[in-house]
């Protein structure tokens, strides 16, 4: 079967470390708030690791743990209105972070934070993740024509945030806009 129950704690462990900076920035871009995000990621690791045997039998575990991460947001989003106050993106982003400047930054995570869930799901899968359209699709649970209509209507939405407007110079939104 795969080792002692302390293999499986260590080797979950070592995952969980090593995947926890990447699914806590894509929490924090679905959530727009630190504290949701830290929630979100830690509930999401909960479960993965309640169910640890199928995630690392599924060949990748990343993507199995973003699709939880993903389920808990939405689950989240319909149980209660969204919060529209973000203000920026988490430290931990590197210096090649293309939204490090804090004018730009500030506005565009409250545009982002103006989508409506779905919408921002499939955004920041596409262009934040980098993930295909089949990607974004297996990690939201709808198909590929879903992610490329729902990213679209966001991009679209993003085009049009007068906050982003006002931003001199800024030009390209996860090479989208």
């Amino acid at each position: 079967m795969g080792g002692t129950k302390t293999d499986r704690d260590e080797e979950f462990q070592a995952f969980i470390v090593g995947a926890w900076p990447r699914l806590l920035r894509t929490a924090y871009l679905l959530a727009g708030e630190q504290y949701a995000a830290e929630d979100l990621v830690q509930s999401a690791a909960e479960k993965a690791c309640a169910a640890w045997a199928k995630v690392r039998r599924a060949g990748d575990p990343h993507s199995y743990v973003r699709r939880i991460l993903v389920n808990e947001h939405a689950r989240r989003w319909r149980r209660r209105a969204p919060e529209l106050l973000v203000y920026a993106v988490p430290d931990e982003a590197g210096a090649e972070d293309c939204y490090a400047r804090a004018d730009q930054r500030g506005a565009l995570m409250t545009a982002l934070a103006a989508l409506p869930a779905r919408q921002r799901e499939a955004v920041v899968l596409r262009y934040w993740e980098d993930l295909s359209d089949s990607q974004a699709a297996e990690a939201m649970g709808c198909s590929a024509g879903a992610v490329r209509s729902h990213a679209a209507k966001g991009i679209a939405r993003l085009r049009g945030a007068a906050a982003l407007k006002e931003i001199k110079g800024m030009t390209s939104i996860g090479g989208a806009v």
